[in-house]
């Protein structure tokens, strides 16, 4: 099968989940079949990110593309233009004639089977008159970030420009997964938000995978009593908003009963507020960019998800259970996976329920230990990546046998 996949950057540096499932299965699918890559490209990548492409795809096709920082003139200036736009502006700062143009040109020359739209922000470039079948495979259902975002704004502007962020990406995320001939959730329960907001009918949905050879204890290290880990793209919001509701409601509350509790946050491009925040509560410890969060997961007590607003499932969950670490995430943050509370890992809401699950895992081991061999012997079984790709290949196959014409009787 001839696969073509469209993407908003070339995938090194993999250092967010989106990035990481992406390379994860096109690593698996590229065994099996032959992949083009077409892609954004921001200049951002790590130098050897096209060379490094190799691993996931036989060709790659790149478009010069210019993003603007966040918090630049420029990018408030985009802001505000956006203002008077139909789109969502998260969708908008990806149109590219030249991306549109280049997706024609590789199609009209029928050297595809089917066109894999990776994530919802490349469909903008994506002509409705497609010579082969496609695919939009969904990691978030994108409009419940922006209804979440909304939800939890305290300022009365913010919570108006969430909104309206909201409202736009619903109705354009709604006819994008309509006029695909079929859509990839991440999860039953984003499939089941497909079908029923959405009128979608071909929708399906693969699990999250983690990769279980890499994840795994080394035991050189101890883990640190009474410290907790969070790992994830600081710059991305819900990941900010995570880490400031702990911070500042939870976190006091655990330290009532742990005083030494710390806690480190892991992960790319953490913002100034992050950091000035981390500077005035003691006991936190941002690091950045990091080469692998493995160390950090092993020196760890305990992996906290205190996510409030997402869409999607959290690799960073099966990653840390692969790890043996307990897990104490919100239901939004555990949203989409499987797990059996108490069992697999411990879930809670509210700041005092939240404190009182990590306080829990602190200072029971026993408990601590039985969820985490739970978690990593459940996360070998089941979800290896392996197993992921094959789903989606299977998919991708089916969506492309029902569009082949039929074969007429010589």
């Amino acid at each position: 099968m001839r696969i073509v996949w469209l993407k908003t950057e070339l995938l090194h540096p993999i250092d967010k989940g989106g990035k990481i499932r992406t390379y994860q299965m096109l690593r698996e699918l590229r065994r099996e079949h032959e992949v083009t890559y077409l892609t954004l490209d921001d200049g951002q990548a790590a130098p050897d990110a096209l060379e490094r492409a190799s691993e996931y795809a036989h060709e790659v096709i790149r478009i010069p593309f210019r993003q603007s920082p966040k918090r630049t003139p420029r990018f408030y200036a985009e802001l505000a233009r956006n203002v008077v736009s139909p789109l969502p502006f998260a969708i908008a700062k990806y149109r590219s004639p030249e991306m549109r143009a280049a997706i024609r040109s590789l199609l009209q020359r029928g050297e595809a089977d089917v066109l894999v739209c990776d994530f919802l922000f490349p469909s903008i470039n994506v002509d409705r008159d497609i010579p082969c079948p496609t695919v939009l495979f969904q990691h978030n259902v994108e409009a419940a970030i922006w209804a979440r975002h909304a939800q939890v704004a305290s300022h009365p502007l913010k919570k108006m420009y969430f909104g309206e962020q909201w409202r736009r990406m619903r109705s354009f995320e709604g006819a994008e997964c309509r006029r695909f001939d079929h859509v990839v959730a991440v999860s039953l329960e984003d499939e089941e938000t497909f079908r029923r907001d959405y009128g979608v009918q071909q929708v399906s949905n693969v699990p999250t995978g983690v990769d279980t050879d890499y994840f795994r204890r080394s035991r050189t290290r101890e883990p640190r009593p009474n410290s907790l880990v969070f790992t994830g793209s600081m710059d991305w919001l819900p990941n900010e908003d995570a880490i400031t509701f702990f911070a500042r409601e939870v976190l006091p509350l655990v330290r009532a009963q742990v005083p030494d509790v710390t806690v480190t946050v892991v992960g790319r491009n953490p913002p100034a507020h992050i950091r000035a925040l981390a500077a005035e509560t003691p006991g936190i410890r941002v690091t950045g960019s990091v080469p692998d969060v493995r160390p950090y997961l092993e020196e760890a007590s305990a992996f906290i998800v205190p996510i409030r607003i997402g869409g999607g499932t959290r690799l960073k969950i099966y990653e840390a259970m692969a790890m043996e670490l307990p897990v104490v995430s919100t239901t939004i943050g555990a949203e989409g996976l499987p797990l059996r509370p108490g069992v697999d890992a411990m879930i809670a809401d509210e700041p005092a329920a939240f404190a009182s699950a990590v306080v829990s895992v602190l200072r029971d081991p026993a408990q601590a230990s039985f969820i985490g061999r739970n978690a990593a012997e459940r996360v070998r079984r089941e979800f290896s990546w392996q197993r992921v790709a094959a789903a989606f290949g299977e998919i991708c196959e089916a969506v492309t046998s029902q569009h082949r014409p039929e074969q007429l009787p010589v």
